[in-house]
């Protein structure tokens, strides 16, 4: 509907015309050294279309347009690749913070996010210089400490009486020797523990 959907009748004659446009979209919008694999004339309101780069060509922006109430969104440039990058690093246990382009022209950057639980080491965002990317970071493990793992050494949380909980990596957690067991097999100074990527050095008591 474009406009009021209502006519009224006044003395004998209606009053506003209610019309109907056509939210359809004709063909995506051209671009230079590009094309539509199996483009069509006519789009729907919430249709796509995929744009491709010819070689060399590299793509710049989101590939892909929708057809949205007639008009089509905007679309990407395909430009030399000269200086450009490929798809950022993939990293273990994070992603990047925005959608992934085939092509980033130099300069551009890109921001990562570590999963729950797990630490980011290094520089969050990563940058593209000269057709290679700057260093991505590292999403570090956290340390799992369970009762199963503490029944085993015959320790205990020193400040807690959880179940189990989660270390980041760098943090400290202090055990102590569970009741019924006073002798400590490790220094003093091991019931100060450090968890380091997933990993933990657990005393023991007897």
């Amino acid at each position: 509907m474009d406009g009021p959907n209502v006519a009224q009748c006044r003395d004998g004659v209606w009053i506003g015309t209610p019309k109907c446009k056509d939210l359809s979209c004709g063909s995506p919008p051209p671009v230079q050294n590009a094309f539509i694999p199996n483009q069509k004339p006519r789009y729907q309101h919430g249709d796509i279309a995929h744009y491709q780069c010819r070689h060399p060509f590299g793509l710049f922006g989101n590939p892909v347009v929708t057809c949205l109430s007639g008009n089509w969104t905007d679309p990407p440039e395909c430009k030399e690749s000269s200086g450009q990058c490929g798809p950022p690093p993939v990293i273990d246990n994070g992603d990047i913070t925005t959608y992934p382009l085939a092509v980033y022209s130099p300069g551009s950057s890109v921001e990562y996010q570590c999963q729950a639980f797990y630490e980011l080491e290094g520089n969050r965002r990563i940058t593209c210089r000269n057709e290679q990317w700057s260093e991505p970071p590292k999403c570090l493990d956290a340390c799992v400490i369970s009762e199963a793992e503490m029944e085993k050494h015959n320790i205990e949380l020193r400040y807690s009486y959880a179940k189990k909980i989660y270390s980041r990596t760098n943090d400290f957690v202090e055990f102590r020797c569970r009741r019924g067991y006073y002798r400590k097999l490790s220094p003093d100074y091991a019931f100060r523990v450090q968890c380091r990527e997933g990993k933990m050095e657990y005393p023991t008591c007897t």
